[in-house]
């Protein structure tokens, strides 16, 4: 299925969290916690300004990003998990 967001919207999919610690602990599911790192899957065409002008988007797809925690809104598209939140909510690019 293919998703185009509106606006200042980006799609992204959760990059799987790591199974063990550094030290080589097996981290069991209950006491994972949900990544906050993701590839950018779809971006909108960007923010209007109030005369109208559009704001290029800073991301681009395929980007891996970190967001904040609790940003977002989960969708599940073709079977698979994907978050749609601002451009805002994403705090950096990873390279």
């Amino acid at each position: 299925m293919k998703i185009r967001p509106l606006h200042d919207k980006v799609v992204v999919k959760r990059i799987a969290a790591e199974e063990k610690t550094k030290g080589g602990i097996i981290i069991p599911e209950t006491a994972k916690e949900k990544p906050i790192e993701a590839e950018v899957v779809a971006v909108g065409p960007g923010k209007r300004t109030e005369d109208g002008k559009r704001i290029e988007p800073m991301v681009k797809k395929g980007d891996r990003v970190l967001f904040s925690k609790w940003s977002g809104t989960e969708v599940t598209l073709d079977g698979e998990e994907h978050l749609i939140m601002s451009e805002d909510d994403i705090l950096a690019v990873m390279e």
